[in-house]
């Protein structure tokens, strides 16, 4: 794994060529092996000093120096020797509330949270070089190689096997293997979804391939690679994952769909895990589920300041619907939960119907979708009427009947959330029409529409200020003036050298004015309503996109890519 991390990091940082790894590996090798790392260090092609800097960088960790690597007695006394074994760190000394110690493999920071917990001790890290971690090693323990094996306190032995089933889902404390090929495996999971956490992932791709099985991320909304294993443990990596999910490891010919609740450090996950039959094999997606992500306020979300201020006062009315639209992974859902979030107080009920809940949020009432027992939308919607709440989230409107109830909860006195998916705001007015919803009820009970992409966000560590082509500028209908502020990501350590880190959003809001109404009434088309509503002051995405590049948020590529030209 180590051997995996650090030809991954060297590529990525330019420390080494791709072509250069793949002829130090050379025919029938594996290509992450620590054979070929020994043939890049050996023909002096990779420099050992230069990948800890890099590592160090990309984890921000210190680094520690050959003469600090001198384990104190006090340091020593407080773990045993299979607990500093298995975590494979070097305690070096301790202060009243600190344990310092070394490692030389960064993905095994997951496992620390395990000894804090232990000893009631913070624990700072350091990075070593690995050969001086080994010799300190050697001189400390007298013997030859530290064991890679899952973090199980040893004070804790005997209490493991009746634990193993509560622990095994939590990062750096899988219960003892009974093997040493299912150690391996279940350290791999756990340091494939640190390794996930840390890179900001939002998805986890399991793909297996006629020659190979491949592990991509889904970062900032774009697939990357991520230290593929060998095809050989593409079953036992996916029946562990399965089994962590609660999914049957002996069917294999039909979908299959699980969760798995995680403990990564001091962060609490979970992962919604997807199985899907495939020629090679069955594929997984785990979606990652970290509610950090739900503490966005709403200027995090990518409002601008009139925006923003025109949404507060829209989601803010005492009763009525708000849709928010967009296709599948451009962010309705975290949206709504910002809407949500900054409506939650003590003197408002809030009900969701959701499929699934994805985010557990406190104090708010959530309902979880089950059609196999006829808990569908409509069902749920009618039952949370009767719980007298103020505010209502409906996952999404599909079908005329859900529309119909969550119009007739507006017209009773309830604020009604849910999201459509169409490609504008205006579509959302003519969408709810199509499915047999009455004019007149989708004018007086809409509120407002909220239409919405996701772009990523210039890297703030290494943006540099650039100037727009005038195609660009026409396109985004930027000046020349603008254009000479906007700014672009050169790559860094930070972003993993792409030039971008994280995503915000870009807005259409109509607001359903008496114009707009009227329209509607009229059974108006989805151009006609986006014409008036343009005219009514409605900024387009586009425009919104365009007033974010000028900003330095993001760059024209970006907006251009996901946005329509305002003309058609």
């Amino acid at each position: 794994m180590l051997a995996d991390l650090i030809l991954r990091t060297a590529v990525e940082r330019s420390l080494v060529t791709r072509g250069a790894v793949d002829a130090a590996r050379g025919e029938g090798r594996d290509p992450a092996s620590a054979e070929t790392l020994a043939v890049l260090y050996s023909e002096g092609t990779l420099c050992p000093e230069t990948v800890l800097e890099a590592l160090a960088d990309t984890f921000a960790l210190p680094i520690a120096e050959v003469g600090q690597l001198m384990p104190s007695p006090e340091a020593l006394a407080l773990l045993t020797v299979e607990q500093i074994h298995a975590a494979e760190i070097l305690p070096l000394t301790v202060s009243a509330d600190t344990l310092t110690i070394a490692l030389k493999n960064p993905l095994k920071l997951s496992g620390l949270a395990d000894l804090e917990y232990l000893l009631g001790l913070r624990i700072d890290p350091w990075l070593a070089d690995a050969a001086q971690f080994q010799e300190a090693w050697n001189r400390t323990f007298g013997v030859a190689e530290a064991r890679p094996e899952p973090v199980v306190p040893a004070s804790a032995s005997g209490t493991a096997a009746a634990r193993s089933e509560e622990s095994s889902d939590k990062v750096g404390s899988a219960p003892h293997p009974s093997t040493e090929d299912d150690g391996a495996i279940v350290q791999y999971v756990n340091q494939l979804v640190a390794e996930a956490l840390a890179r900001r992932a939002s998805d986890i791709h399991l793909e297996p391939m006629e020659q190979r099985f491949r592990v991509r991320l889904r970062i900032d909304g774009r697939l990357q690679e991520a230290g593929n294993p060998g095809k050989h443990l593409q079953l036992p990596i996916v029946s562990r994952l399965k089994l962590m999910a609660g999914m049957s490891i002996a069917e294999k010919r039909v979908p299959q769909d699980g969760r798995i609740r995680m403990q990564v450090g001091s962060r609490a996950i979970d992962l919604r895990v997807s199985s899907l039959p495939s020629v090679f094999g069955e594929t997984l997606v785990l979606r990652i589920l970290d509610r950090e992500n739900l503490r966005l306020g709403l200027d995090e979300l990518g409002f601008l300041a009139d925006h923003r201020e025109q949404f507060e006062r829209l989601i803010a009315r005492p009763d009525g619907i708000f849709l928010v639209t967009g296709p599948t992974g451009s962010g309705k859902s975290t949206t709504l939960y910002g809407a949500l979030h900054h409506l939650n107080g003590p003197d408002r009920k809030i009900i969701t119907v959701e499929d699934p809940v994805e985010y557990q949020l406190s104090g708010i009432n959530q309902v979880s979708v089950r059609r196999e027992i006829g808990m569908d939308f409509a069902v749920a919607l009618r039952a949370m009427l009767r719980q007298a709440p103020n505010i209502i989230m409906v996952g999404e409107i599909r079908d005329r009947e859900t529309a119909e109830i969550a119009i007739n909860a507006a017209f009773t006195g309830h604020m009604v959330f849910s999201t459509l998916h169409t490609n504008d705001a205006p579509s959302a007015l003519s969408r709810l029409v199509d499915i047999g919803v009455k004019p007149f009820l989708v004018a007086a009970a809409l509120r407002g529409v909220l239409a919405q992409r996701l772009v990523r966000r210039v890297c703030p560590h290494c943006a540099v200020q650039c100037e727009l082509d005038t195609a660009s500028c026409v396109a985004l209908g930027l000046s020349t003036e603008e254009a000479r502020n906007c700014l672009r990501g050169r790559g860094c350590a930070r972003c993993s050298d792409v030039g971008y880190h994280g995503r915000r959003g870009i807005f259409e809001l109509l607001e359903t004015s008496e114009e707009i109404a009227r329209l509607i009434y009229q059974q108006a088309n989805g151009t006609e309503l986006r014409r008036r509503a343009r005219e009514l002051g409605m900024r387009t995405m586009r425009e919104d996109g365009g007033r974010k590049v000028a900003a330095g948020i993001t760059t024209a590529e970006e907006v251009l890519a996901v946005t329509l030209d305002d003309a058609l």
